[in-house]
């Protein structure tokens, strides 16, 4: 063998082992509709992520929708916008406007072409401003916008917490005070395993409990309350066997 076909028979035999790493793992892994939409394929087997340096300023990642729990009134404004504090790159995915006054609107960013049952949801966020609310967290076995389990931390409150939101309607599922600073980067992370779920802040565990609503796969995205302005960046799922 020459070292020519050495060097083509090895580059093959990277090729073909990035590709097996990318596809998605069964049972319970995030199943991706159509390659237009698919996020980007981050390292471990199944698992995607968002740090939207790719998007341009102004839009959404491909996929995903601005939709509204309890709405009145227009849905709030999201897009990728510049911000030179972002953990990673300069662009951040943000509620940048509610467009509405009602204090019991949630505003939800979300996509359905990753759909995953137990899975590890991490995003970096930077609560900016509200009046009403602040900060703001992810969703996940979304089955549609009235629909789905919600992890937040409002530094109004003083709280992080997990509800479901069944049929537009919230219920606290657990719950502690903490303290973070405004207008700072902090990591929220969310595991959820059959009906077991584990929340933290800062890579501290804080949360943890049962709950046996949801039991299908569902979408993953990213949620405010009412006039929440938050940043989001580096939003990783990464399903679990």
């Amino acid at each position: 063998m020459t070292r020519t076909e050495a060097s083509v028979r090895t580059v093959r035999a990277l090729l073909v082992g990035f590709v097996i790493a990318a596809i998605p793992a069964s049972g319970g892994g995030p199943v991706l509709a159509g390659t237009e939409q698919a996020p980007t394929a981050a390292g471990k087997a199944g698992q995607v992520s968002w740090n939207f340096e790719d998007v341009a300023i102004g839009k959404r990642p491909p996929g995903w929708k601005v939709q509204a729990t309890n709405p009145r009134g227009p849905l709030a404004t999201w897009q990728v916008i510049q911000d030179a504090t972002a953990p990673s790159g300069d662009h951040v995915l943000a509620m940048t406007r509610p467009n509405h006054t009602f204090g019991g609107t949630f505003n939800i960013c979300w996509t359905d072409t990753v759909s995953v049952l137990d899975a590890e949801i991490q995003v970096r966020f930077k609560a900016v401003k509200g009046e009403e609310d602040q900060g703001g967290g992810v969703i996940w076995r979304a089955q549609d916008k009235e629909n789905y389990y919600i992890s937040r931390f409002n530094p109004l409150e003083n709280n992080f917490r997990i509800y479901y939101v069944r049929d537009g309607a919230r219920k606290i599922l657990a719950s502690t005070r903490i303290t973070l600073s405004s207008g700072e980067w902090h990591t929220l992370k969310v595991v959820q395993h059959g009906n077991r779920f584990e929340g933290y802040l800062d890579g501290k565990k804080l949360l943890e409990g049962t709950d046996d609503l949801f039991t299908r796969p569902g979408g993953v995205g990213l949620w405010t309350k009412a006039d929440a302005v938050t940043s989001f960046d580096d939003f990783v799922v990464t399903p679990l066997k």
